[in-house]
C-alpha cells in the first residue's frame, strides 16, 4: 500500500505542477484503481481520429466526456456523451462537442473514451474534510435520491463493514437495492467494499488526507458486474489547509493533570477589591458560603487584606504553591501575571474577556497560552465563569447543591451552566463537576471529557458546545478510550459554517451539522436540542444503567388518564419506541384481577384513580408483578395526573407507588427501565407537591419527567446509546 500511495501522491504532484484544483477525470480514476475500487476500461485520446483507432481496440457501447481543467461539471458544458455504438460514434461525438460554446471557450487536455457500464443501480460514494472532524464519508442514492431528495447518509472516517452497513440502512431508497417493486435485488457487499476502500481505516481519504478536500464517486453503478465508479472528481486541498486536523495526543493523566481543578487545597483570586464588591470578591464569598476548606488567597499589588482574609502582592508571593487561580483582572495584565507564577501555580481559570472572541485579542489570547506554556500552567478559557466542583468545595454559581452527584459538564457558556446547575438541581441532577471553558484556548474541550471517563465518581457527562476546538482528537477520544461513557451534546450554532461554496456533491450535501449527526450515529453519543431535553438526557443516564445487551425498545405505558395515554403512546412511537399490546398469555392474570370498570390493560395500562386506591393504593404492585414477569418490557414508563388525585380521599397511592417501584426493582433487579411522569395543572401546590414527589424518587434511583414526551425522548435516548455500546463491542 504504501507504493500506491506514493504513486498516488505522484498523481496530485503532477496536477499540482500544472496548476490544477482538481484531478481530471482519468487521473481520479487512476487513483481510484490503486485503492481497489472498480473503475471502466478507459483512454484519453486528442483528436477524433485517435477516438476512433482507441475504440476500435475496446468494447462498446462507449462513453466519451471532455477533459478540461476549466469544466468541473462536464454534464451541465455539454461534454458527455452515452451509449455511442462504435468508433465512428465516438470520432463524431468528440467533433459535436468540440462545437459547444463553453467547451470551444475552454482549454481542452483531451477526450476521455471508456466502456460504458452495464445498468444497474446508480449510488453517489464521496468524502470530503470537515474543518472540526477531518475526513468523512457519504453514501446516497443517485439521481433524484441525491439531486432533490438528498437521501444521504455520513460517517466520521473511519469506518468499518458493520457501519458501512448502517449507512447503507439509513438511505430512505435502500428498498431498490434490495429488489423493490420488481427490481433486481443487488449484492450490496461490493458496495460496501467500495466504501471502505475510500473511508476505511487504510482508506483514501485518511491516506491522503493532506492532499484531498473533496471527492465523488458519482455515479458508482452497482449490478451483477460488481461496483464500478462511472466517474471520479477529485479536489485537492489548497496549501492553506493542506494539514490534517490533529489527532488526539497520547493519552496522559487526566486524573492527576486536572485533579488541582476539581479539588483544590489552595486558591487564588485575582480581581477583588478592598474597596467593592467584585465579582472576584463575590466568587470567595460564595467559597465561603459553600464550605471550602482548603487556602484562600486574594492577590492584589497594594491591599494588606481582602473579604477578612490576608492579600498577597503576587502568586509567587502566596505562603503556598497555588493549585487553582481565579483571574478576573484586566486582559492586558494576564499573560505576565500567569508568566510570573512558574512553578507556584498548577491551573489558571481566566474569566476576564478581551481575548480570541474579538478580533483585536486574538493575538493576546495567543500570548497568554504562549507564557502559560511556558510556565507550566493549564488555562481554562479564557471569557468564561467559572468551575463548580462539589467534591472540592468549588463554585460560582450561588446555592448550588454541595451534595456530589453522577454527571460531569463541560460549558463554553458561563449562563447556561448556571441554568444547566439550578434547573438540574431543581429536578434532581447532581454533578461530579461542571467546567465552563469560554475560548477553550489552552485546555480543550476533550481534555476534560478524558477526566471525566477517568473519573469513578462520575457515570455520564455532557457538553455546551459551540467549537469543539480539536474535533478530531474528541472523535479519536471516543473512538479509542477503553473505557468510554454516555455522553450527551447540546450542540450551539449548527447552522453558522454553512457550505455554499463546496465544489462536489458531498460537500454540498454535508450542511453544517452533519459531522455531529454522524459522531452521534457512529458513538455513545446523543445530540439533543434544547436545554429541558440536555437535562432530561443526563437525568435518565444519572438514574438509570445503560444494557447494551439489551438496549431499550419494548416499553410498558402504565398511568391514569385515557387521552394521556393515547398521547403518550404516539410519544414513544415517534421517538421510535414499542407500546405494543400484550399477548393472551400476559393478559390473562391480568384480567383475573377482576380491576374495576374503566381498567384498560393492553397496554398502554390505564388505571383511573379508583383503581389505583383499591387495596389501600399497593394494587400497582400487583399488576406491575405481572407485567415484568409475563410481558418482560425493557422499560415501564409510568405516568400520573396529580389534579387527579386531589379531594379523591385518604389513600395516597402515589406515596405508595415508590414503595412497589423500589421492591420491584429489589425483586427483579435489571428486568427494566424505570421512569416517571408526574403531570400538574401548573398549580403552585402541585407543582410543591411534585418537588417532594421528586426527592423520594431520587433517592431509589427513578427519574422524573414533567410530561410523558420528554420521558419517552429520554428513554429513546437510552436506547440509542446501549445500541452505540453495543456496536463498539
Amino acid at each position: 500500500m504504501n507504493a500506491e500511495i506514493q504513486t498516488t501522491r505522484d498523481i496530485i504532484a503532477q496536477a499540482r505542477a500544472r496548476g490544477r484544483n482538481a484531478l481530471d477525470e482519468a487521473a481520479g480514476k487512476a487513483v481510484l484503481a490503486r485503492f481497489g475500487i472498480r473503475t471502466p476500461r478507459s483512454t484519453v485520446v486528442v483528436t477524433p481520429e485517435e477516438g476512433a483507432e482507441r475504440a476500435a481496440a475496446m468494447t462498446g457501447p462507449f462513453v466519451v466526456k471532455v477533459v478540461s481543467p476549466e469544466i468541473l461539471h462536464k454534464s451541465d458544458a455539454g461534454g458527455v456523451a452515452l451509449n455511442l455504438a462504435g468508433p465512428a460514434a465516438v470520432a463524431q461525438a468528440i467533433r459535436d462537442m468540440a462545437t459547444r460554446p463553453r467547451i470551444a471557450a475552454a482549454h481542452i487536455e483531451g477526450w476521455l473514451v471508456e466502456e460504458m457500464i452495464p445498468r444497474g443501480h446508480e449510488i453517489v460514494i464521496g468524502g470530503f474534510r470537515d474543518p472540526e472532524f477531518g475526513p468523512m464519508l457519504m453514501v446516497g442514492l443517485g439521481g433524484i435520491f441525491v439531486e432533490v431528495l438528498k437521501d444521504v447518509s455520513f460517517r466520521i472516517c473511519p469506518i468499518d463493514r458493520h457501519m458501512a452497513a448502517e449507512m447503507l440502512a439509513e438511505l430512505k431508497g435502500r428498498a431498490l437495492l434490495a429488489g423493490a417493486r420488481g427490481g433486481v435485488a443487488m449484492d450490496e457487499a461490493p458496495l460496501i467494499d467500495a466504501m471502505l476502500a475510500l473511508g476505511g481505516p487504510e482508506g483514501l481519504l485518511l491516506r491522503l488526507a493532506d492532499e484531498i478536500a473533496e471527492v465523488d464517486l458519482n455515479p458508482v453503478i452497482l449490478s451483477e458486474r460488481g461496483a464500478i465508479a462511472a466517474d471520479a472528481r477529485f479536489i485537492l486541498t489548497a496549501d492553506s489547509d493542506a494539514a490534517a486536523p490533529p489527532a488526539a495526543a497520547p493519552a496522559g493523566d487526566a486524573l492527576a493533570e486536572f485533579a488541582p481543578l476539581f479539588f483544590p487545597k489552595t486558591v487564588a483570586v485575582l480581581g477583588a477589591s478592598a474597596k467593592e464588591v467584585a465579582i472576584a470578591n463575590t466568587f470567595i464569598r460564595r467559597l465561603k458560603d459553600f464550605g471550602y476548606a482548603g487556602q484562600i488567597y486574594p492577590i492584589h499589588p497594594k491591599a494588606a487584606e481582602i473579604e477578612g482574609l490576608p492579600a498577597y502582592p503576587s502568586i509567587a508571593a502566596a505562603p503556598e504553591p497555588v493549585d487553582y487561580a481565579y483571574i478576573a483582572i484586566g486582559a492586558p495584565r494576564i499573560p505576565d501575571v500567569i508568566a510570573e507564577a512558574k512553578g507556584r501555580l498548577k491551573i489558571a481559570q481566566v474569566i476576564s474577556s478581551g481575548f480570541g472572541e474579538v478580533e483585536e485579542g486574538r493575538e493576546l489570547q495567543a500570548e497568554l497560552v504562549a507564557k502559560a506554556q511556558d510556565a507550566g500552567v493549564r488555562v481554562i478559557g479564557p471569557n468564561c465563569l467559572g468551575t463548580y466542583s462539589p467534591r472540592g468545595g468549588l463554585t460560582f454559581p450561588v446555592g448550588a447543591p454541595t451534595e456530589a452527584g453522577r454527571i460531569g459538564i463541560v460549558s463554553q457558556s458561563g449562563g447556561l451552566s448556571t441554568d444547566i446547575i439550578k434547573r438540574g438541581q431543581w429536578r434532581g441532577l447532581r454533578f461530579s463537576g461542571l467546567v465552563t471553558i469560554g475560548n477553550s484556548a489552552d485546555v480543550k474541550p476533550h481534555e476534560l471529557v478524558e477526566f471525566y471517563f477517568a473519573d469513578p465518581q462520575t457515570k455520564a457527562v455532557g457538553l455546551y458546545i459551540e467549537d469543539i476546538r480539536e474535533g478530531r482528537a474528541f472523535f479519536d477520544l471516543l473512538r479509542r478510550h477503553p473505557a468510554p461513557k454516555p455522553v450527551v451534546i447540546l450542540k450551539g450554532g449548527r447552522s453558522a459554517l454553512g457550505r455554499a461554496a463546496a465544489a462536489s456533491h458531498t460537500g454540498a450535501l454535508a450542511g453544517d451539522d452533519r459531522a455531529w449527526d454522524a459522531l452521534a450515529a457512529q458513538l455513545p453519543v446523543a445530540l439533543v436540542a434544547t436545554i429541558d431535553e440536555f437535562i432530561d438526557a443526563l437525568l435518565a443516564l444519572q438514574s438509570l444503567d445503560l444494557r447494551p445487551d439489551r438496549p431499550t425498545r419494548q416499553v410498558v405505558l402504565f398511568g391514569n388518564g385515557g387521552g394521556s395515554s393515547v398521547l403518550g403512546t404516539d410519544a414513544f412511537a415517534k421517538y421510535g419506541l414499542d407500546v405494543a399490546p400484550f399477548p393472551a398469555e400476559v393478559m390473562a392474570p391480568l384480567l383475573d384481577m377482576g380491576l374495576p370498570p374503566g381498567t384498560s390493560l393492553a397496554n398502554p395500562i390505564d388505571t383511573p384513580v379508583r383503581t389505583l386506591q383499591e387495596k389501600d393504593g399497593w394494587i400497582a404492585g400487583e399488576i406491575l408483578g405481572h407485567v415484568l414477569e409475563g410481558a418482560r418490557p425493557d422499560a415501564v414508563a409510568l405516568h400520573l395526573n396529580l389534579a387527579a388525585f386531589v379531594g379523591r380521599g385518604s389513600v395516597d397511592p402515589i406515596g405508595n407507588l415508590f414503595t412497589v417501584i423500589e421492591e420491584a426493582l429489589r425483586k427483579y433487579p435489571g428486568a427494566a427501565h424505570f421512569a416517571l411522569a408526574l403531570r400538574t395543572d401548573g398549580s403552585a401546590e402541585l407543582d410543591e407537591r411534585r418537588r417532594h414527589y421528586r426527592e423520594r424518587a431520587r433517592s431509589i434511583g427513578l427519574p422524573v419527567f414533567d410530561e410523558i414526551a420528554p420521558m419517552a425522548h429520554a428513554l429513546s435516548i437510552m436506547g440509542h446509546l446501549e445500541r452505540r455500546i453495543a456496536a463498539r463491542g
